[in-house]
C-alpha cells in the first residue's frame, strides 16, 4: 500500500476489509458533523418504532425502508457534493459552486418529501384504526 508523508493510503484499497473499514469510518464522520443526518436518523428510528408498534406489512416495510435509504443516501451524496465544492473552490463564493449545492440540497429535500409522503401513506390509515 502506497502512502504519502503523512502515512496516509494514496492508492486503491485492497481487501474487502479495507474498503469496509474505510467505509465505516465515511458514515462515522458523516454521523458526527452532519446534523441534518442525525435528524434523519432519528427520523428512521422512530418511523422502524411506529412500524413495529403498529404491525405494518411487508410491503410497507418495504416501501418504508426505501423511503429511509433514499433519505439517508441522499443525505451521503449532498455531503459529498458540498466538500468536493469547498475543496475546488477553498470556500470562495463561486455562482457554480453555488448552484451545485442547491441541487444537491434539493435532493435531500425530493428525498425527505418522498419519505414523508409514503409514512403518511403507511401511518395514516393504521392510526385512524385505533382510533375507531
Amino acid at each position: 500500500m502506497a502512502s504519502d508523508s503523512a502515512g496516509k493510503q494514496t492508492e486503491k484499497n485492497h481487501t474487502f476489509a479495507q474498503s469496509s473499514r474505510h467505509a465505516w469510518a465515511g458514515v462515522c464522520q458523516v454521523l458526527k458533523q452532519e446534523r441534518n443526518m442525525r435528524f434523519h436518523l432519528v427520523a428512521a428510528v422512530l418511523a422502524v418504532i411506529c412500524g413495529w408498534w403498529l404491525h405494518i406489512s411487508t410491503v410497507e416495510w418495504l416501501w418504508l425502508a426505501l423511503a429511509i435509504f433514499t433519505v439517508i443516501s441522499a443525505e451521503f451524496t449532498n455531503t459529498v457534493v458540498e466538500a468536493l465544492v469547498d475543496l475546488i473552490v477553498r470556500h470562495h463564493f463561486d455562482l457554480n459552486a453555488k448552484h451545485a449545492k442547491d441541487v444537491a440540497a434539493g435532493v435531500v429535500l425530493c428525498a425527505a418529501s418522498f419519505a414523508v409522503v409514503v409514512g403518511l401513506l403507511i401511518f395514516v390509515p393504521h392510526l385512524l384504526k385505533l382510533l375507531n
